[in-house]
């Protein structure tokens, strides 16, 4: 595996703060280099250019799978939500790389509590929920996510991995790599806390569980020695 950890994030410009404080979460952390790719939706231009849906939450819903053409194809990503924060070192996760899966994630087996989440987008139930959030992808094995099918394939086919030949190409990381904050009770041991019902930076949800890790985080992204008046 390569030395360098490739972290692909969901970036949505209603969540752009989001975005650097996840960042900066990873770097605290990390024991290894990270590079961060962040799949916005101006920059993968021409090539997707899927309308954007009513019942998407974010700008990111069907775009995050691009990941492995993005990786061309290549090694092992990771590809993550914008709404969370890191609370470990992510070499760990890359750790858990298993040749045998064509992707791993958090196989979450529940229903959410709420039927509308931030800014009262539509909290939706399908099977897999939220297995798509956080993913560890082995790119060569995931060749049939072209630019061409991600912009065309449903989103229940995207999201409930029907690309794949068989389930049995899902493996397992544990739950703390995706601990949904607000469904879940709270952790100690979460690794990546996520938002998913609507981040501290979101009216209403200041004072959710882990909030305070990513006011931390949000601290050292404005960090700067000597800092001129009014930053």
């Amino acid at each position: 595996m390569s030395p360098v950890l490739d972290v692909y994030i969901g970036y949505d410009r209603q969540e752009i703060l989001a975005y650097h404080v996840l960042c900066q979460s990873i770097i605290d952390r990390c024991s290894r280099p990270v590079r961060f790719t962040p799949i916005n939706l101006a920059s993968v231009k021409p090539d997707f250019e899927r309308p954007m849906l009513a019942e998407q939450s974010t700008e990111f819903s069907f775009s995050r799978f691009l990941t492995p053409w993005l990786s061309g194809y290549e090694g092992w990503s990771v590809f993550m939500d914008c709404d969370m924060v890191a609370r470990a070192d992510f070499a760990e996760l890359f750790a858990l790389a298993d040749d045998r899966y064509a992707v791993m994630v958090a196989k979450h087996d529940y229903v959410p509590k709420d039927q509308v989440k931030f800014l009262n987008h539509t909290q939706s139930r399908y099977a897999k929920k939220n297995w798509s959030s956080v993913m560890l992808i082995n790119n060569a094995r995931c060749r049939a996510l072209t630019p061409e099918y991600v912009s065309t394939a449903s989103g229940a086919d995207l999201h409930q991995f029907r690309w794949l030949e068989s389930d049995d190409l899902i493996g397992s990381i544990p739950l703390e790599w995706n601990w949904l904050v607000g469904e879940y009770d709270y952790n100690p041991d979460a690794k990546v806390a996520h938002y998913t019902r609507g981040g501290p930076y979101f009216a209403g949800y200041e004072d959710c569980d882990y909030a305070q890790d990513w006011r931390d985080a949000l601290a050292r992204v404005n960090h700067v020695v000597g800092k001129a008046p009014g930053l």
